[in-house]
């Protein structure tokens, strides 16, 4: 599994930002896939998941009704859709390969993690 996080950059708050997670190895399709973020000093956090089919999303209280995570049919690239951003979502974004089909939101349900992608909000 290689992944590749992007699509982070600076916004105003307010303003949208959609991430992407891709599998350059194409070898995710059957796996759970979920986002986490880490701000500077904190500890990393749960943000959204998405089970192996799309069909069982979760999301961290602090972003529901304002991130969407969605997958590809192909199966291989992961969308993070953020509106409504805040300056407190500010943060390194991850995404991260779980250990099996289904949606985790413990980051010990994860195997594999890719490269964060950085994304701040002025307010």
């Amino acid at each position: 599994v290689q992944l590749q996080a992007s699509g982070g950059g600076l916004v105003q708050a307010g303003g949208s930002l959609r991430l992407s997670c891709v599998d350059s190895k194409r070898t995710f399709s059957n796996n759970g896939v979920g986002w986490f973020r880490q701000a500077a000093g904190k500890e990393r956090e749960f943000v959204a998941t998405i089970d192996w089919r799309g069909g069982s999303v979760k999301y961290a209280d602090s972003v529901k009704d304002r991130f969407t995570i969605s997958r590809d049919r192909g199966g291989n690239t992961v969308y993070l859709q953020m509106n409504s951003l805040k300056s407190e979502d500010t943060a390194v974004y991850f995404c991260a390969v779980a250990r099996s089909a289904s949606s985790s939101m413990s980051a010990a349900g994860y195997r594999y993690w890719g490269q964060g992608t950085q994304v701040t909000v002025s307010s």
